[in-house]
């Protein structure tokens, strides 16, 4: 184990797990989102299971989803039980987004009659979305899944983060390679089951332009392997090395004017449904600019998000971006890039 995998498990083995139950979801509730071209409601659900593998092992530098998981072992029966809580406020919402902090697919964390339970149950649903991390995207499991929902789709989210190998495993520690992932996305598409892929804004230890051509390289290298593309902002938290970092000053979650660059010329890269979901938005923890625009710039996020039209970026000014300018054009030449990430080899 690297000393990089040993300082992320440190952090991670310090979530607390004594206010999750296994007997409740985490949280549901409803959101928009688009299916088919159309802007729907969609419900979303957070199951309370053992958590992430490899976050157990070892885990990302930025994830601090273990704060929401049990920490052990969850039966089907108890994730049944989790079921029928979440039905009570699930209302025929034709998209449901499952989410469990962890991979959907991994057996050791949603055991099989779990798994044919929690697909079955939403009946009125025209899609069904989940994660997974790409080693527990078989064949097998695909046939199994299908045998399930039938004719409805079906959709796999990865958090891919990055094309860019050197960046996920020396700046995120995700633990598996672009190839993994390329592997896993032709064996979805093989089976028509939609790809999801997420792609993390400004992981630790990049500049600002960094992140920004890392997302773009990135939008570029996955456009013709996937169905959808999530931008994911760094936010800070708990039990994290990103939030060590942050607390030094050495750590600063991206610019929202990043995101709206990285939205703006993703949407040229990519003719698929490209989205931001920004979570602590305006915070200090989360992608913020100066705080007299952060309302407005990430309320034009959220409608790219949903309508796919890059002119609500127009209207957007603020004296605070061209602050941000400076620090993408000048930060590596006044502290120096970290390292050549295009030269530098694993």
């Amino acid at each position: 184990m690297s000393e990089l995998q040993e300082l992320c498990r440190t952090f991670s083995s310090k979530a607390s797990h004594t206010r999750v139950s296994t007997t409740r979801p985490v949280r549901c509730w409803t959101e928009k989102d688009r299916l088919d071209g159309s802007v729907v409601d969609a419900f979303v659900v957070i199951f309370a299971t053992r958590g992430c593998s490899w976050a157990q092992r070892s885990g990302c530098t930025m994830c601090g989803y273990g704060n929401d998981s049990a920490g052990t072992a969850v039966s089907a029966a108890d994730l049944e039980q989790q079921l029928q809580t979440a039905l009570r406020d699930y209302h025929g919402e034709p998209l449901v987004k499952i989410f469990n902090s962890g991979s959907f697919l991994d057996e050791d964390e949603i055991p099989l009659p779990a798994r044919k339970a929690l697909l079955s149950a939403f009946t009125n649903a025209t899609k069904i979305s989940v994660e997974s991390r790409p080693e527990y995207v078989t064949e097998k499991t695909l046939m199994h899944i299908q045998e399930i929902l039938g004719a409805r789709q079906f959709e796999i989210g990865i958090g891919l983060e990055t094309a860019n190998d050197v960046v996920r495993d020396k700046a995120i520690n995700k633990g598996f390679s672009f190839a993994q992932y390329k592997t896993a996305a032709s064996l979805l598409k093989k089976h028509r089951v939609s790809v999801k892929t997420y792609v993390l804004v400004k992981p630790p230890f990049l500049t600002e332009h960094e992140a920004l051509e890392d997302t773009l390289e990135t939008i570029r290298a996955v456009a013709p392997m996937t169905d959808i593309i999530s931008l994911n902002p760094v936010n800070v938290q708990r039990h994290t090395l990103v939030e060590h970092l942050w607390h030094r000053d050495e750590y600063r979650p991206p610019w929202l004017w990043t995101l709206v660059d990285a939205l703006h010329h993703g949407h040229q890269l990519f003719s698929g449904h490209l989205k931001c979901d920004v979570v602590a938005g305006g915070s200090q923890r989360g992608p913020h600019n100066c705080g007299s625009c952060d309302h407005d710039v990430l309320t034009a996020i959220s409608d790219f998000s949903l309508h796919q039209d890059p002119s609500v970026f127009t209207p957007l000014s603020c004296s605070c971006r061209e602050q941000w300018r400076d620090q993408c054009a000048y930060e590596n030449l006044t502290y120096g890039s970290v390292v050549d990430w295009s030269r530098w080899k694993a």
